[in-house]
Protein backbone atom coordinates (compact mmCIF):
# COMPACT_ATOMS: atom_id res chain seq x y z
CA UNK A 1 0.00 0.00 0.00
CA UNK A 2 1.62 3.65 -0.74
CA UNK A 3 2.27 6.15 1.49
CA UNK A 4 0.18 9.36 0.19
CA UNK A 5 0.71 12.48 1.68
CA UNK A 6 0.53 15.02 -0.76
CA UNK A 7 -2.07 14.40 -4.43
CA UNK A 8 -2.02 16.80 -7.41
CA UNK A 9 -5.36 16.81 -9.07
CA UNK A 10 -4.70 18.54 -12.53
CA UNK A 11 -8.29 19.60 -13.71
CA UNK A 12 -10.17 22.31 -11.28
CA UNK A 13 -13.97 21.42 -12.99
CA UNK A 14 -16.55 19.31 -11.46
CA UNK A 15 -14.75 16.04 -11.06
CA UNK A 16 -11.24 17.52 -9.81
CA UNK A 17 -12.83 19.98 -7.67
CA UNK A 18 -15.05 16.69 -6.18
CA UNK A 19 -12.15 14.57 -5.61
CA UNK A 20 -10.52 17.61 -3.66
CA UNK A 21 -13.36 18.38 -1.22
CA UNK A 22 -13.46 14.48 -0.66
CA UNK A 23 -10.08 13.64 0.03
CA UNK A 24 -10.20 16.50 2.48
CA UNK A 25 -13.49 15.46 4.20
CA UNK A 26 -12.07 11.60 4.54
CA UNK A 27 -8.39 11.82 5.34
CA UNK A 28 -5.60 14.25 6.49
CA UNK A 29 -4.10 14.23 2.97
CA UNK A 30 -2.69 17.69 1.73
CA UNK A 31 -4.05 18.55 -2.14
CA UNK A 32 -2.74 20.76 -4.75
CA UNK A 33 -5.67 21.29 -7.23
CA UNK A 34 -4.11 23.12 -10.62
CA UNK A 35 -6.56 24.92 -12.42
CA UNK A 36 -5.57 27.04 -15.95
CA UNK A 37 -8.55 28.83 -15.89
CA UNK A 38 -9.68 30.41 -12.36
CA UNK A 39 -12.97 31.32 -13.68
CA UNK A 40 -13.66 27.68 -14.34
CA UNK A 41 -12.58 26.50 -11.13
CA UNK A 42 -15.12 24.46 -9.78
CA UNK A 43 -17.30 24.95 -12.57
CA UNK A 44 -15.68 23.35 -15.22
CA UNK A 45 -17.01 23.89 -19.11
CA UNK A 46 -20.65 22.52 -18.09
CA UNK A 47 -21.19 25.11 -15.48
CA UNK A 48 -18.83 27.49 -16.05
CA UNK A 49 -20.02 28.27 -19.68
CA UNK A 50 -23.49 27.74 -19.17
CA UNK A 51 -26.04 30.77 -19.69
CA UNK A 52 -29.16 32.01 -17.43
CA UNK A 53 -31.59 29.53 -19.30
CA UNK A 54 -29.09 26.56 -19.36
CA UNK A 55 -31.32 23.97 -17.21
CA UNK A 56 -30.04 20.74 -15.69
CA UNK A 57 -31.26 17.93 -16.75
CA UNK A 58 -31.83 16.01 -13.67
CA UNK A 59 -33.74 16.88 -11.31
CA UNK A 60 -32.77 18.63 -8.05
CA UNK A 61 -32.72 15.79 -6.04
CA UNK A 62 -30.42 13.50 -7.54
CA UNK A 63 -27.81 16.40 -8.16
CA UNK A 64 -25.85 16.27 -4.99
CA UNK A 65 -22.62 16.32 -4.87
CA UNK A 66 -22.02 14.10 -1.97
CA UNK A 67 -23.33 10.54 -2.26
CA UNK A 68 -23.10 9.88 1.50
CA UNK A 69 -25.11 13.24 1.49
CA UNK A 70 -28.08 12.41 -0.95
CA UNK A 71 -30.35 15.41 0.31
CA UNK A 72 -26.83 18.12 0.13
CA UNK A 73 -27.89 19.90 -3.24
CA UNK A 74 -31.47 20.24 -2.05
CA UNK A 75 -30.79 21.92 1.51
CA UNK A 76 -28.44 24.51 -0.52
CA UNK A 77 -30.91 25.24 -3.05
CA UNK A 78 -33.77 25.56 -0.17
CA UNK A 79 -31.58 27.74 1.74
CA UNK A 80 -30.94 29.88 -1.20
CA UNK A 81 -34.72 30.06 -2.19
CA UNK A 82 -34.10 28.88 -5.47
CA UNK A 83 -36.01 25.86 -5.64
CA UNK A 84 -36.97 22.45 -3.87
CA UNK A 85 -36.18 18.47 -4.60
CA UNK A 86 -38.48 18.38 -7.96
CA UNK A 87 -37.25 21.52 -9.34
CA UNK A 88 -34.51 21.48 -12.58
CA UNK A 89 -31.81 23.90 -11.00
CA UNK A 90 -30.25 26.27 -13.81
CA UNK A 91 -26.46 25.26 -14.16
CA UNK A 92 -25.19 28.47 -13.30
CA UNK A 93 -27.02 27.97 -9.89
CA UNK A 94 -25.19 24.53 -9.74
CA UNK A 95 -22.10 26.12 -10.24
CA UNK A 96 -22.85 28.36 -7.56
CA UNK A 97 -23.17 25.16 -5.34
CA UNK A 98 -20.21 23.93 -5.92
CA UNK A 99 -18.00 26.54 -5.78
CA UNK A 100 -19.93 27.40 -2.26
CA UNK A 101 -18.55 23.84 -1.23
CA UNK A 102 -14.87 24.38 -2.25
CA UNK A 103 -15.10 27.30 -0.41
CA UNK A 104 -16.11 25.47 2.75
CA UNK A 105 -13.87 23.09 2.38
CA UNK A 106 -10.96 25.38 2.19
CA UNK A 107 -11.56 27.43 5.14
CA UNK A 108 -12.21 23.99 7.00
CA UNK A 109 -8.72 22.50 5.14
CA UNK A 110 -6.41 25.59 6.05
CA UNK A 111 -3.04 24.82 4.43
CA UNK A 112 -4.04 21.40 3.71
CA UNK A 113 -5.17 22.54 0.38
CA UNK A 114 -3.64 24.74 -2.35
CA UNK A 115 -5.10 26.01 -5.20
CA UNK A 116 -2.43 26.97 -7.99
CA UNK A 117 -3.64 28.89 -11.00
CA UNK A 118 -1.54 27.68 -13.94
CA UNK A 119 -1.16 25.25 -16.60
CA UNK A 120 0.02 21.80 -16.11
CA UNK A 121 2.12 20.86 -19.68
CA UNK A 122 3.92 17.46 -18.42
CA UNK A 123 3.75 15.16 -15.48
CA UNK A 124 6.54 12.59 -14.89
CA UNK A 125 5.25 9.18 -12.46
CA UNK A 126 8.51 7.90 -10.86
CA UNK A 127 8.15 5.08 -8.23
CA UNK A 128 8.58 7.33 -5.68
CA UNK A 129 5.94 9.83 -6.62
CA UNK A 130 4.76 12.61 -9.22
CA UNK A 131 6.87 15.58 -10.86
CA UNK A 132 4.02 18.10 -12.37
CA UNK A 133 5.99 20.50 -14.86
CA UNK A 134 3.86 23.69 -15.06
CA UNK A 135 3.50 26.12 -17.65
CA UNK A 136 5.06 29.08 -15.45
CA UNK A 137 8.37 26.73 -14.84
CA UNK A 138 7.80 26.22 -11.16
CA UNK A 139 8.38 22.88 -9.92
CA UNK A 140 5.55 20.56 -8.29
CA UNK A 141 6.07 16.82 -6.66
CA UNK A 142 3.13 14.97 -4.98
CA UNK A 143 3.00 11.38 -3.87
CA UNK A 144 0.27 10.93 -6.26
CA UNK A 145 -1.31 12.81 -9.51
CA UNK A 146 -4.55 12.19 -10.26
CA UNK A 147 -5.93 13.76 -14.12
CA UNK A 148 -9.26 15.29 -14.35
CA UNK A 149 -9.45 16.89 -17.98
CA UNK A 150 -13.09 16.77 -18.24
CA UNK A 151 -15.00 16.75 -21.93
CA UNK A 152 -12.15 17.48 -24.46
CA UNK A 153 -13.55 20.06 -26.90
CA UNK A 154 -15.02 17.92 -30.37
CA UNK A 155 -12.66 17.45 -33.22
CA UNK A 156 -13.46 18.85 -36.54
CA UNK A 157 -15.25 16.94 -39.54
CA UNK A 158 -13.24 16.40 -42.18
CA UNK A 159 -14.81 18.91 -44.62
CA UNK A 160 -14.05 21.97 -42.16
CA UNK A 161 -10.70 20.86 -41.38
CA UNK A 162 -8.97 24.57 -41.90
CA UNK A 163 -12.12 26.77 -42.63
CA UNK A 164 -12.39 30.35 -41.98
CA UNK A 165 -13.43 30.63 -38.02
CA UNK A 166 -16.09 33.24 -39.08
CA UNK A 167 -18.49 30.93 -40.76
CA UNK A 168 -17.52 27.68 -39.08
CA UNK A 169 -17.12 28.03 -35.03
CA UNK A 170 -15.64 24.54 -33.84
CA UNK A 171 -16.33 25.30 -29.91
CA UNK A 172 -20.03 25.36 -29.11
CA UNK A 173 -19.55 27.48 -25.88
CA UNK A 174 -18.09 30.44 -27.48
CA UNK A 175 -19.44 33.56 -26.12
CA UNK A 176 -21.58 34.63 -29.10
CA UNK A 177 -22.15 32.22 -31.66
CA UNK A 178 -25.28 33.96 -33.34
CA UNK A 179 -22.85 37.45 -33.41
CA UNK A 180 -23.76 39.42 -36.92
CA UNK A 181 -26.13 37.30 -38.22
CA UNK A 182 -29.54 38.52 -39.26
CA UNK A 183 -33.20 37.35 -39.36
CA UNK A 184 -32.19 36.11 -43.13
CA UNK A 185 -29.31 33.92 -42.08
CA UNK A 186 -29.54 30.73 -41.33
CA UNK A 187 -27.47 28.66 -38.79
CA UNK A 188 -25.97 24.82 -39.29
CA UNK A 189 -25.96 23.29 -36.12
CA UNK A 190 -23.73 19.63 -36.09
CA UNK A 191 -25.26 17.34 -33.93
CA UNK A 192 -28.51 17.19 -32.46
CA UNK A 193 -27.85 16.29 -29.26
CA UNK A 194 -27.53 17.59 -25.84
CA UNK A 195 -25.13 20.44 -27.09
CA UNK A 196 -26.94 21.51 -29.93
CA UNK A 197 -30.03 22.23 -27.78
CA UNK A 198 -27.92 24.41 -25.49
CA UNK A 199 -27.07 26.30 -28.56
CA UNK A 200 -30.27 26.48 -29.87
CA UNK A 201 -31.79 27.98 -27.11
CA UNK A 202 -28.50 30.25 -26.20
CA UNK A 203 -29.46 31.50 -30.05
CA UNK A 204 -32.79 32.00 -28.86
CA UNK A 205 -32.46 34.02 -26.52
CA UNK A 206 -29.63 35.98 -27.15
CA UNK A 207 -32.17 37.34 -30.15
CA UNK A 208 -31.39 35.41 -32.61
CA UNK A 209 -34.49 35.19 -35.42
CA UNK A 210 -32.63 33.20 -38.21
CA UNK A 211 -33.31 29.85 -39.24
CA UNK A 212 -31.55 26.80 -37.23
CA UNK A 213 -30.75 23.49 -38.64
CA UNK A 214 -30.15 20.62 -36.35
CA UNK A 215 -28.18 17.88 -38.53
CA UNK A 216 -26.90 14.45 -37.12
CA UNK A 217 -26.90 11.30 -38.95
CA UNK A 218 -29.82 9.89 -37.55
CA UNK A 219 -31.76 13.47 -36.91
CA UNK A 220 -32.70 11.97 -32.93
CA UNK A 221 -32.97 14.54 -30.16
CA UNK A 222 -33.14 13.65 -26.64
CA UNK A 223 -36.20 13.01 -25.00
CA UNK A 224 -38.11 14.76 -22.19
CA UNK A 225 -38.39 13.80 -18.58
CA UNK A 226 -42.00 12.72 -17.97
CA UNK A 227 -43.70 11.43 -14.45
CA UNK A 228 -43.44 7.64 -14.71
CA UNK A 229 -45.79 5.44 -13.15
CA UNK A 230 -44.85 3.38 -9.90
CA UNK A 231 -43.06 0.25 -10.04
CA UNK A 232 -41.42 -3.25 -8.48
CA UNK A 233 -37.47 -1.58 -9.04
CA UNK A 234 -35.47 -4.15 -10.46
CA UNK A 235 -32.92 -5.76 -7.51
CA UNK A 236 -30.01 -7.76 -9.47
CA UNK A 237 -28.17 -6.61 -12.56
CA UNK A 238 -29.56 -7.85 -15.65
CA UNK A 239 -27.46 -10.43 -17.55
CA UNK A 240 -26.54 -12.00 -21.09
CA UNK A 241 -25.80 -11.14 -24.53
CA UNK A 242 -26.14 -7.73 -25.53
CA UNK A 243 -29.21 -8.68 -27.64
CA UNK A 244 -30.92 -10.20 -24.94
CA UNK A 245 -30.34 -7.38 -22.78
CA UNK A 246 -32.39 -5.27 -25.52
CA UNK A 247 -35.12 -7.75 -25.99
CA UNK A 248 -35.47 -7.26 -21.84
CA UNK A 249 -35.24 -3.60 -21.70
CA UNK A 250 -38.29 -3.31 -24.69
CA UNK A 251 -40.26 -5.81 -22.63
CA UNK A 252 -39.69 -3.81 -19.67
CA UNK A 253 -40.64 -0.89 -21.06
CA UNK A 254 -43.78 -2.31 -22.61
CA UNK A 255 -44.24 -3.10 -19.13
CA UNK A 256 -43.47 -0.48 -16.99
CA UNK A 257 -43.06 2.29 -19.08
CA UNK A 258 -39.76 3.15 -21.11
CA UNK A 259 -38.25 5.96 -18.73
CA UNK A 260 -38.63 3.40 -16.12
CA UNK A 261 -37.12 0.39 -17.92
CA UNK A 262 -34.03 2.75 -18.82
CA UNK A 263 -33.64 4.42 -15.56
CA UNK A 264 -33.84 1.07 -13.34
CA UNK A 265 -30.73 0.16 -15.59
CA UNK A 266 -28.60 2.62 -13.92
CA UNK A 267 -27.69 0.84 -10.67
CA UNK A 268 -26.06 -2.06 -13.28
CA UNK A 269 -24.84 -0.30 -15.94
CA UNK A 270 -21.01 -0.27 -15.50
CA UNK A 271 -20.94 -4.10 -14.38
CA UNK A 272 -23.26 -4.53 -17.48
CA UNK A 273 -20.82 -2.66 -19.46
CA UNK A 274 -17.47 -4.64 -18.14
CA UNK A 275 -18.95 -7.70 -18.60
CA UNK A 276 -20.07 -6.85 -22.33
CA UNK A 277 -17.32 -8.37 -24.81
CA UNK A 278 -15.13 -6.38 -26.59
CA UNK A 279 -17.62 -7.00 -30.02
CA UNK A 280 -20.40 -6.19 -27.98
CA UNK A 281 -19.21 -2.87 -26.94
CA UNK A 282 -18.36 -1.84 -29.96
CA UNK A 283 -21.41 -2.67 -31.80
CA UNK A 284 -23.51 -0.89 -28.76
CA UNK A 285 -21.26 2.22 -30.10
CA UNK A 286 -21.73 1.84 -33.81
CA UNK A 287 -25.78 0.79 -33.86
CA UNK A 288 -27.52 1.24 -30.24
CA UNK A 289 -25.52 4.60 -28.60
CA UNK A 290 -27.39 7.15 -30.26
CA UNK A 291 -31.20 5.68 -29.16
CA UNK A 292 -29.79 5.37 -26.02
CA UNK A 293 -28.42 8.01 -25.60
CA UNK A 294 -31.87 10.18 -26.41
CA UNK A 295 -33.75 8.27 -23.89
CA UNK A 296 -31.43 8.12 -20.95
CA UNK A 297 -30.03 11.79 -21.66
CA UNK A 298 -33.22 13.49 -20.93
CA UNK A 299 -34.05 17.27 -21.19
CA UNK A 300 -36.64 18.91 -18.46
CA UNK A 301 -39.78 19.74 -19.56
CA UNK A 302 -39.77 23.15 -20.31
CA UNK A 303 -36.49 22.75 -22.36
CA UNK A 304 -38.72 20.11 -24.33
CA UNK A 305 -41.43 22.81 -24.40
CA UNK A 306 -38.97 25.56 -25.61
CA UNK A 307 -37.61 23.39 -28.40
CA UNK A 308 -41.12 21.91 -29.27
CA UNK A 309 -41.91 25.92 -29.69
CA UNK A 310 -38.86 27.00 -32.01
CA UNK A 311 -39.89 24.02 -34.23
CA UNK A 312 -43.73 24.60 -34.69
CA UNK A 313 -42.83 28.60 -35.42
CA UNK A 314 -39.81 27.19 -37.99
CA UNK A 315 -37.14 28.34 -36.53
CA UNK A 316 -35.17 24.84 -36.06
CA UNK A 317 -35.21 22.21 -38.15
CA UNK A 318 -33.72 19.05 -37.19
CA UNK A 319 -32.46 16.81 -40.47
CA UNK A 320 -30.68 13.48 -40.57
CA UNK A 321 -28.28 13.36 -42.96
CA UNK A 322 -24.32 13.49 -43.15
CA UNK A 323 -21.82 16.27 -43.73
CA UNK A 324 -19.99 15.57 -47.33
CA UNK A 325 -18.53 18.97 -48.48
CA UNK A 326 -17.82 22.45 -46.97
CA UNK A 327 -17.11 25.14 -49.53
CA UNK A 328 -16.54 28.99 -48.77
CA UNK A 329 -19.53 31.20 -49.91
CA UNK A 330 -18.78 35.15 -49.17
CA UNK A 331 -19.32 35.49 -45.69
CA UNK A 332 -20.91 32.06 -45.36
CA UNK A 333 -20.53 28.07 -46.37
CA UNK A 334 -22.21 25.89 -49.17
CA UNK A 335 -22.58 22.58 -47.21
CA UNK A 336 -23.08 19.66 -49.24
CA UNK A 337 -25.37 17.08 -47.63
CA UNK A 338 -26.53 12.83 -47.84
CA UNK A 339 -29.96 12.74 -46.34
CA UNK A 340 -29.94 9.27 -44.26
CA UNK A 341 -31.46 6.48 -47.19
CA UNK A 342 -30.87 8.47 -50.12
CA UNK A 343 -28.54 8.24 -52.70
CA UNK A 344 -28.20 11.87 -53.95
CA UNK A 345 -26.66 14.72 -52.29
CA UNK A 346 -27.94 18.13 -52.25
CA UNK A 347 -26.87 21.81 -50.75
CA UNK A 348 -27.61 24.08 -48.01
CA UNK A 349 -25.96 27.91 -47.76
CA UNK A 350 -25.75 29.26 -44.44
CA UNK A 351 -24.21 31.87 -42.86
CA UNK A 352 -22.27 29.94 -40.05
CA UNK A 353 -22.03 26.38 -38.69
CA UNK A 354 -21.32 25.60 -35.36
CA UNK A 355 -19.84 22.29 -34.17
CA UNK A 356 -21.90 20.37 -32.12
CA UNK A 357 -20.54 16.75 -32.17
CA UNK A 358 -19.58 16.24 -28.79
CA UNK A 359 -16.73 15.84 -26.80
CA UNK A 360 -13.54 14.16 -28.32
CA UNK A 361 -12.78 11.15 -27.19
CA UNK A 362 -9.91 9.53 -29.45
CA UNK A 363 -6.90 10.32 -27.37
CA UNK A 364 -4.83 9.91 -30.35
CA UNK A 365 -6.04 13.33 -31.42
CA UNK A 366 -5.36 15.39 -28.57
CA UNK A 367 -3.83 18.44 -28.72
CA UNK A 368 -3.56 19.40 -25.39
CA UNK A 369 0.04 19.33 -24.03
CA UNK A 370 -0.12 17.53 -20.88
CA UNK A 371 -2.11 14.63 -22.61
CA UNK A 372 -0.01 14.49 -25.97
CA UNK A 373 2.92 14.49 -23.65
CA UNK A 374 1.90 11.72 -21.49
CA UNK A 375 -0.17 9.51 -24.42
CA UNK A 376 3.55 10.24 -26.71
CA UNK A 377 5.23 9.08 -23.83
CA UNK A 378 3.67 5.75 -23.23
CA UNK A 379 2.65 6.89 -19.48
CA UNK A 380 -1.60 6.70 -20.92
CA UNK A 381 -3.01 4.85 -24.13
CA UNK A 382 -6.18 4.58 -25.28
CA UNK A 383 -9.04 2.20 -24.16
CA UNK A 384 -9.94 -0.14 -26.72
CA UNK A 385 -12.43 1.80 -28.11
CA UNK A 386 -10.81 4.33 -28.50
CA UNK A 387 -13.09 6.94 -26.50
CA UNK A 388 -11.11 8.17 -23.40
CA UNK A 389 -7.95 7.33 -21.31
CA UNK A 390 -7.69 3.25 -20.54
CA UNK A 391 -7.67 2.54 -16.70
CA UNK A 392 -8.82 0.01 -14.43
CA UNK A 393 -12.06 -0.02 -11.88
CA UNK A 394 -9.59 1.83 -9.45
CA UNK A 395 -8.92 3.89 -12.32
CA UNK A 396 -5.10 4.06 -12.30
CA UNK A 397 -4.00 4.62 -15.54
CA UNK A 398 -2.85 2.08 -17.90
CA UNK A 399 0.57 2.69 -19.56
CA UNK A 400 1.06 1.80 -23.65
CA UNK A 401 2.77 -1.47 -22.17
CA UNK A 402 -0.36 -2.67 -20.33
CA UNK A 403 0.66 -1.56 -17.02
CA UNK A 404 -1.39 0.14 -14.04
CA UNK A 405 0.35 2.63 -12.59
CA UNK A 406 -0.49 3.12 -9.27
CA UNK A 407 0.65 6.98 -8.84
CA UNK A 408 -1.48 8.47 -11.71
CA UNK A 409 -5.35 8.02 -11.52
CA UNK A 410 -7.92 9.33 -14.14
CA UNK A 411 -11.34 10.61 -13.39
CA UNK A 412 -14.09 12.08 -15.23
CA UNK A 413 -15.69 11.74 -18.84
CA UNK A 414 -12.50 10.31 -20.28
CA UNK A 415 -12.84 7.41 -18.27
CA UNK A 416 -15.93 5.90 -20.22
CA UNK A 417 -14.21 3.69 -21.82
CA UNK A 418 -13.97 1.69 -18.72
CA UNK A 419 -16.79 2.78 -16.45
CA UNK A 420 -19.06 3.77 -19.87
CA UNK A 421 -21.55 5.65 -17.65
CA UNK A 422 -19.47 8.26 -16.56
CA UNK A 423 -20.59 11.77 -17.75
CA UNK A 424 -23.09 12.41 -15.46
CA UNK A 425 -22.87 13.79 -11.39
CA UNK A 426 -24.50 10.95 -9.62
CA UNK A 427 -21.77 8.94 -11.53
CA UNK A 428 -19.13 11.20 -11.06
CA UNK A 429 -19.56 12.23 -7.47
CA UNK A 430 -20.02 8.30 -6.91
CA UNK A 431 -16.36 7.91 -9.06
CA UNK A 432 -14.41 10.26 -6.71
CA UNK A 433 -15.56 9.56 -3.66
CA UNK A 434 -14.59 6.12 -4.00
CA UNK A 435 -11.41 7.14 -4.92
CA UNK A 436 -10.79 9.88 -2.21
CA UNK A 437 -11.37 6.89 0.18
CA UNK A 438 -9.00 4.36 -1.60
CA UNK A 439 -6.30 7.03 -1.69
CA UNK A 440 -6.67 8.30 1.94
CA UNK A 441 -6.99 4.79 3.62
CA UNK A 442 -10.66 5.79 4.85
CA UNK A 443 -11.92 2.36 3.61
CA UNK A 444 -9.64 1.06 5.89
CA UNK A 445 -10.10 2.67 9.07
CA UNK A 446 -13.70 2.35 8.61
CA UNK A 447 -13.38 -1.10 7.83
CA UNK A 448 -14.69 -1.22 4.39
CA UNK A 449 -11.73 -2.53 2.85
CA UNK A 450 -11.82 -6.06 5.15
Amino acid sequence: MLKVDHIAIIGGGFSGVLLAINLLRHGNVRVTLIERRPDRLGRGLAYGAAQADHILNVRAANMSALPDQPGHFVDWLTAQGLGQEGSFATRRDYGAYLCAMLDAARAAAGDRISIVSDEAIDLVVADEGASVALRSGAPLAADVAVIAPGNLPPHDLPAFVGLDRRAYVDDPWAADIGAALGSDDTLLLLGSGLTAIDCALSLDSAGFRGKMIALSRRGLTPHAHAPAPPYAVRRERPAGSASALLHGVRERAAAIGWRNAVDELRPFSADMWRAASAAERSRFLRHLRPYWDVHRHRVAPQVAERLDGLRAQGRLTVRAAKVTTAIPDGDGLIVGLRPRGAMDSETLNVARVVNCTGPLGDLRRVTDPLLRNLFDRGDIRPDPLAIGIDVDRQCHAIAADGRAQPRLHVVGPMTRGAHWEIVAVPDIRRQVWALAREISSAHWVEAEGL
